[in-house]
């Protein structure tokens, strides 16, 4: 729980200070006074005002008690009386195109910093599972296209076999999935089904997936739920059904009654299905333990879970799947960065167009519960996941952040839009009434967001 909060405080203060630093110092820059810089709301924590700033600077910095936003509070007319001898470093005196890049510079500096820290990562380099396909659910795509399990992926694009590229990692496979599916286009993948066997090529037919089906079930819908592992029996429990029936950790699961295991999620499966109402059904297992073939004949216990009675056996099922160091070179990483801030840019795009016109869930929608959650688990896994984490979340914010919402930097930007198209500014009045309209909507964001938030995690 500790980890948590922690994560997810400086996750939130370290994109927010880059946010609102943008801003700073474009400002600065265009020669506008800068009052206050602030890193969250509410009571004051800390103020100072350093001894060297830019000159003709005097800007206070803050650090509010509640971290969830922040603010540069700049030299304005609208806001308070400024002096005659002021007036030429107040904001709203700036020509156009330096009030534009002010505002723009805070959504820039995020997604600039998603480029250096997937840029890092790349440096650093990351384990991931190698992009070889556990067992797909029956009714699949991968399994229509007759996908068993076991496969390695060497190359993937779309339907053209030349565009083909290699694939690092099974996280890669299913970033082009992702993309391929929101894109409604098929996916070329070709595979190897064993060192040695040759290579083919199969087609994911990922155009049948409507944008609704984006949700955090589509990955067990195209059939790439989980990378595969090995189908082995690891710590067992002492009282459980597993130890009653003879398992031991190391022993390599061959069938379950008639049913070749073919990987750990398999074999998950299969135990959860074997039950008959609220009884366990014995069955015999084939097992391969220390180069011998033993069979054992095991009863999984019952447990109920969201009203369904599924098989347990006291045991920890399946091994670490293969893992693949992913690292790029100085040029290289610097490169993916920019592809992939890009891309997930493109992509969250996408996703919020089709949410807009009802062609994808608004369950897609996260808020602070679900970022939180996710902080922790990233920084649980080690430095790289929780730095992939911090770029997603950065991306995310830069991308908002441009949305035409009269209360988000988009929405100043269309009203310096208007004005240079139409040489005038925004008059008070409609600036009053789009405000409360931008206010009421995103309010009625935030509540879905938290809604899906409570819903995901305690429902």
């Amino acid at each position: 729980m500790m980890l948590t909060v922690v994560a997810f405080v400086v996750a939130l203060g370290l994109l927010i200070a880059v946010h609102e630093y943008g801003h700073y110092r474009v400002a600065v820059a265009c020669r506008v006074r800068v009052i206050r810089f602030s890193i969250g709301f509410g009571p004051t924590l800390l103020r100072w005002k350093p001894r060297r700033q830019h000159p003709g600077q005097d800007t206070e910095f803050v650090i509010g008690a509640l971290p969830l936003g922040g603010y540069v509070r700049m030299l304005d007319e609208r806001e308070a009386p400024v002096a005659a001898e002021e007036r030429h470093r107040a904001f709203n005196t700036q020509p156009l195109k330096a009030r534009a890049a002010i505002v723009a510079a805070g959504p820039a500096a995020n997604l600039l910093l998603a480029v250096v820290l997937y840029a890092v990562v790349g440096w650093i380099g990351v384990q991931e599972p190698a992009p070889v396909i556990g067992k797909p659910a029956a009714m699949s795509f991968a399994a229509q296209a007759g996908l068993q399990g076991g496969e390695r992926v060497l190359r993937a694009g779309d339907e053209d076999p030349d565009s083909l590229s290699p694939v690092a990692s099974f996280e890669d496979l299913r970033w082009q999935a992702t993309r391929a599916a929101l894109d409604g286009r098929d996916l070329r993948v070709e595979i190897e089904s064993a060192p040695g066997r040759g290579t083919r090529v199969v087609v994911l037919p990922l155009s049948r997936m409507g944008a609704r089906d984006a949700d955090p079930q589509m990955f067990a819908k195209i059939g790439l739920a989980a990378p595969f592992t090995r189908p082995v029996i690891g710590e067992v429990m002492a009282d459980g059904a597993g130890s009653r029936a003879g398992l031991k950790a190391g022993d390599q699961v061959l069938s379950v009654g008639t049913t070749p295991v073919v990987d750990g999620q398999h074999l998950r499966e299969l135990i959860r299905q074997s039950v008959d109402g609220r009884e366990g059904r014995a069955q015999p297992w084939h097992i391969e333990r220390d180069g011998h073939m033993l069979t054992l004949d095991v009863r999984p216990e019952v447990r109920e879970e969201a009203g369904t009675f599924v098989g347990r056996i006291g045991a920890y099922v399946g091994a670490a799947p293969e893992m693949v160091k992913v690292r790029q070179g100085p040029v290289d990483g610097l490169v993916k960065g920019v592809q992939r801030t890009w891309e997930v840019s493109a992509l969250t795009l996408k996703m919020m167009g089709k949410m807009l016109i009802g062609e994808a869930s608004i369950k897609n929608i996260s808020g602070p519960l679900t970022i939180a959650d996710y902080a922790g688990k990233s920084a649980s896994l080690g430095l790289t996941q929780y730095l992939v984490f911090l770029a997603l979340i950065s991306v995310s914010l830069g991308v908002l952040n441009l949305l035409p919402l009269p209360v988000l930097d988009g929405g100043h930007l269309m009203y310096y839009l208007w004005e240079g198209l139409t040489g005038r500014g925004v008059s008070d009045a409609w600036m009053e009434r789009l405000q409360r309209g931008g206010v009421a909507l995103l309010l009625v964001m935030m509540s879905i967001a938290l809604f899906n938030d409570v819903n995901r995690l305690f429902g």
